[in-house]
């Protein structure tokens, strides 16, 4: 078998270091490589786009970005690394960990719990529902990638999302940021949060101003949202325009 492909996220440098000294004593059970190393969930997603990883070793307590909401942003991509959480605090997950196939090892990792828990990642998909299951709000940001790095998108500042060919684009009231998602995903995920106007566009509940009505060359009328903090007109869709319009009545 090729070696597994390792990443460790931790934001303490000696548990970092502990761990690759038990993966290399476990070469001769089981054969990985630690491609990167992080100290958040920010550095992690940077590390996990630059190459492909199979295995994330993570921490749940981190700055920036917890070991959860990393799992959530994962658990979004194409070819995401199954999780591993290595953690000090089991009060809230353990149970849940159990039921998937997610493993959790407390601190301090013995060898052979971390060697039976890579054994398991490697013949076990991820369970992207866990994630629900731990934070059924949400993640409480996106991210996206410009020029090698992660930027946080805070969900709460979003006015819309549009999708554009294989991209998503997020429209806060000051710029856009192209994010790697489903748009049918993030309509799952943040049901309470935005409303969908058609096919390719979601709009923050708490964004919409108002609406008009618009009439084309042909003769045929369309409604529009009006959005706050914006001069763009969003169009609906006939499909939709009972759900937009009694969201506005409300």
């Amino acid at each position: 078998m090729t070696a597994l492909r390792l990443i460790i996220v931790d934001d303490e440098k000696p548990a970092r270091e502990r761990l690759k000294n038990l993966l290399g004593d476990l070469q001769g059970d089981l054969a990985t490589y630690v491609v990167a190393e992080a100290c958040d969930g920010v550095e992690a997603l940077e590390r996990i786009h630059a190459g492909p990883i199979d295995v994330a070793l993570v921490d749940i307590r981190m700055p920036r970005l917890d070991g959860i909401e990393l799992a959530r942003h994962l658990a979004g991509m194409a070819r995401a690394p199954a999780v591993i959480f290595v953690t000090a605090f089991d009060q809230y997950a353990v149970k849940a960990f159990e039921l998937s196939a997610i493993d959790y090892l407390l601190k301090p990792v013995r060898a052979t719990r971390l060697l039976e828990a890579l054994k398991k990642a490697r013949r076990l998909p991820t369970d992207a529902d866990i994630w629900h299951t731990l934070v059924p709000s949400g993640r409480a940001h996106l991210h996206c990638i410009e020029r090698g790095r992660v930027l946080l998108v805070p969900v709460a500042d979003i006015v819309y999302l549009r999708a554009e060919l294989k991209y998503v684009t997020a429209r806060t009231p000051l710029r856009e940021y192209l994010l790697e998602e489903s748009l049918t995903h993030l309509e799952q995920e943040f049901a309470d949060r935005f409303i969908r106007l058609h096919r390719n566009c979601l709009v923050a509940r708490n964004a919409i101003a108002g609406c008009e009505r618009n009439t084309s060359d042909d003769g045929e009328s369309h409604w529009s949202v009006l959005v706050v903090g914006l001069t763009e007109r969003l169009p609906v869709s006939r499909r939709q325009w009972p759900q937009v319009k009694a969201l506005i009545r409300d």
